[in-house]
């Protein structure tokens, strides 16, 4: 197994609303800009580096925000290679049966849209780990996101690449891993959630949390300059049928703490949904992320949705409701 430290740089529309998203099959977060990757040796060292440039083609005027933290111009990305060409030599630079770590999930979820978009191969980017979930298993962190600022401040690592460079970050994340019990981060790390959430102070016994079965729709919300922001973008949370793609009311938004929001819709030819929107802050980047999930509703599910508004309507005795947007 090649274990390739991967960091991605993208760029984003100039907004939620933009044209671009019309013309689009999926709705795409973010346009891969930079890859920066380093392999691991076989006893966790820091070995061989891989840097490249990528031309976008659908998000190609900077957005002002990515710019900012990035460095990059619209110069520069003119001479990135396209797409296809930049993962035809990723891929021969990763080798056979590669596993891929990051610092969070984004890059995980922007690296298949971009293939996805570019109608590639997808099959040999199967192997995931989340570093941050290592991290803080052997640290005594929680499901709490870290930045990876904080871990090389935890782990005394000096700071000697560029922030927010695809490479520099690759190279600094696999700083980290050298002070991780990798071999025994790798082995738990199947039961990483479970562990950590165990840890969280609001932690429940899944005979007490959402009945909830697979989702129905998965959808990633490009970055937001607020929470605000993120509430005002219909999109983020729109309650659409699954099935024919119609829009309904639904009958209030319940917040469930930890930036997680739900709400129960139903289509009159298709029946009831459940949907949730989760709103977090990316450390690095300062952005707000939204991610929505519908499921088929159940009586199970329903019932469970209905025993939370309850909740929410004895704590809110006295305060005027707020019926268009999350709560």
């Amino acid at each position: 197994m090649n274990l390739v430290v991967l960091d991605l740089e993208w760029n984003q529309a100039m907004s939620s609303k933009s044209e671009v998203f019309n013309h689009l099959p999926i709705h795409l977060r973010g346009e891969i800009i930079e890859i920066g990757a380093v392999k691991l040796n076989p006893d966790f060292s820091v070995g061989e580096e891989f840097t490249m440039d990528v031309r976008p083609v659908y998000f190609r005027r900077m957005h002002y925000k990515v710019k900012k933290i990035t460095g990059f111009d619209k110069e520069r990305l003119a001479h990135g290679l396209s797409f296809p060409e930049a993962m035809s030599q990723f891929r021969k630079w990763c080798g056979d049966d590669v596993t891929f770590l990051t610092w969070g999930w984004d890059d995980q979820g922007i690296f298949e849209q971009n293939i996805i978009i570019h109608d590639l191969d997808w099959d040999w980017i199967s192997g995931w780990v989340n570093l941050q979930m290592i991290y803080n298993l052997q640290t005594g962190g929680d499901k709490n996101q870290k930045s990876l600022a904080a871990a090389m401040e935890h782990f005394e690592i000096e700071q000697t690449r560029i922030a927010h460079d695809a490479l520099g970050d690759a190279f600094n994340t696999a700083l980290v891993t050298t002070h991780l019990d990798m071999e025994e981060g790798l082995r738990l790390y199947p039961d990483a959630e479970d562990i950590l959430a165990r840890r969280m102070p609001n932690y429940k016994p899944a005979s007490e949390q959402t009945p909830l079965q697979e989702a129905l729709i998965h959808d990633s919300m490009p970055g937001y300059e607020s929470k605000a922001e993120a509430f005002s973008d219909a999109k983020a949370h729109a309650l659409t049928c699954p099935v024919c793609g119609n829009v309904s009311e639904g009958i209030k938004w319940i917040s469930q703490s930890d930036g997680r929001y739900m709400n129960l819709f139903t289509c009159a030819e298709h029946g009831s949904y459940l949907s949730r929107i989760r709103l977090k802050k990316d450390p690095d980047s300062e952005l707000w992320f939204a991610n929505r999930l519908i499921y088929a509703a159940d009586e199970e599910l329903q019932d469970f949705y209905r025993s939370k508004l309850a909740q929410a309507r004895r704590r809110g005795r006295g305060k005027t409701p707020r019926k268009n947007r999350p709560a």
